[in-house]
């Protein structure tokens, strides 16, 4: 290999990367940096600086020794990972999740669609709405959320795809989600089930990590608010994205609220 190798691989996996994505002005705007900049790494003219390239990595979930491999390897790598996984019974879960699935309480009084709402972890002080949904299938809960970030003037909205498994475990509603575009982020969910007989409110804490920001360990308050089976999801949609507090009832927003109080030595969440 020669000493340029390295630099000409990086340039071809990235420009394969980003090809997974609807666009490179995407990729610069969830990486958080310069398209000039990100340019000049596609054509091989720049490397990037170790800040950056922690930065690429932890967003395409790969490390920097992955990235400067040879590019057809690289599409083997990531292919594999990207390649949905089937049991060999056919069962849509592995054997952790099966075992979960087991001894699983019913969830069928909580399907339906919801909206999401918690404080940004790349958008300091604003809140997400999402649209979620939770389905039950051949005997599993199939939870699906997508959030919405409006563009810049002029452009489309990116929308972020979610999608995992739900369970009843210990008397508390357990959610499990990744990423779909390249599944290189894990969130879960942990609420308080209903025990009114309608269902108004679900709270709980998730675990997560920002895509912005370095994918540092992060956790928030998370309300979900329950919108019934018949929803019309584009319309729902059309609601949501990233908000000023103000802009939010101030009963959910005192609610997610990310404050410890005096004397707390974890992170907790008052039943509701």
């Amino acid at each position: 290999m020669t000493p340029d190798a390295p630099a000409d691989n990086l340039a071809e996996n990235l420009s394969y990367a980003c090809s997974l994505f609807p666009s490179i002005a995407a990729v610069c705007r969830r990486v958080g940096i310069n398209r000039q900049q990100f340019n000049k790494y596609l054509a091989g003219a720049v490397r990037p600086s170790r800040h950056n390239m922690r930065r690429i990595c932890d967003f395409f979930g790969v490390t920097e020794a992955e990235l400067l491999m040879e590019p057809p390897r690289f599409v083997e790598l990531i292919s594999l990972r990207r390649r949905p996984g089937a049991e060999a019974d056919g069962a849509p879960l592995g054997p952790t999740l099966r075992r979960l699935n087991q001894f699983s309480a019913p969830l069928d009084r909580y399907c339906g669609a919801y909206f999401r709402y918690f404080f940004s972890y790349s958008n300091p002080g604003r809140i997400i709405r999402s649209f979620a949904l939770l389905t039950r299938r051949d005997g599993h809960y199939l939870w699906k959320n997508i959030e919405r970030e409006d563009g810049a003037p002029g452009r489309a909205a990116e929308v972020y795809k979610y999608e995992g498994m739900a369970f009843w475990l210990g008397e508390r509603i357990h959610v499990i989600e990744n990423e779909c575009m390249m599944s290189s982020s894990i969130t879960q969910m942990m609420l308080y089930p209903s025990y009114s007989t309608g269902i108004d409110h679900l709270l709980g804490i998730q675990t997560g990590g920002p895509l912005k920001r370095g994918r540092m360990p992060a956790a928030s308050r998370v309300l979900l608010d329950y919108l019934g089976q018949n929803v019309d999801p584009r319309r729902a949609m059309a609601q949501c994205g990233i908000f000023a507090p103000e802009a939010i009832d101030p009963r959910i927003v005192e609610r997610i609220r990310n404050a410890m109080p005096p004397g707390a030595w974890v992170f907790e969440v008052e039943p509701p």
